[in-house]
């Protein structure tokens, strides 16, 4: 392995799934997936960088995948999940629960499975890019590939931000 394992890349390695990892310095205090979007700018377009937003309703948690420059409806999300409504998750709750920190939140290998939503922009490419599991570290992984390992829903759940 070239690069140092994270719960992410051992869930991937685990499954026999195929990916790459594309590694920049990250130095963001926020907004991790527009640093992200533009570190890898010079070989992927933006629209291929997905992030990683938890949202939760009472005792329940939604992972959400969505392109790094489109607003996620929570509305969208809760009927794709099933459920009546969903807020963002609180950043210590966030953590805990997925045991990242945040800017480094994948949808893969957290601590628990949760419910997981897909954008369904994500098959307008051949792959995307997620958080690895920490800040600085992208996955390039075909929209397939983390759907099967995370057990995704597909559903359009954003909506373009201006």
């Amino acid at each position: 392995m070239k690069h140092s394992a994270t719960p992410a890349t051992s869930a991937l390695d685990a499954l026999g799934m195929s990916y790459s990892i594309h590694k920049f310095e990250s130095t963001a205090k926020d907004h991790f997936g527009k640093e992200a979007a533009e570190a890898v700018g010079s070989h992927f377009p933006a629209e291929r960088v997905f992030k990683t937003i938890l949202f939760s309703h009472e005792a329940a948690i939604v992972v959400a995948v969505s392109p790094v420059g489109h607003e996620i409806s929570a509305k969208k999300l809760a009927s794709a999940a099933g459920l009546r409504s969903l807020t963002p998750a609180k950043v210590d709750v966030a953590q805990r629960v997925s045991g990242y920190v945040v800017g480094g939140i994948s949808p893969l290998g957290q601590k628990k499975s949760h419910a997981t939503v897909i954008d369904e922009s994500a098959w307008l490419f051949p792959t995307i890019l997620v958080s690895g599991g920490r800040r600085g570290l992208e996955i390039e992984i075909s929209p397939d590939a983390l759907r099967q390992a995370t057990s995704a829903v597909i559903a359009q759940i954003c909506v373009p931000t201006n």
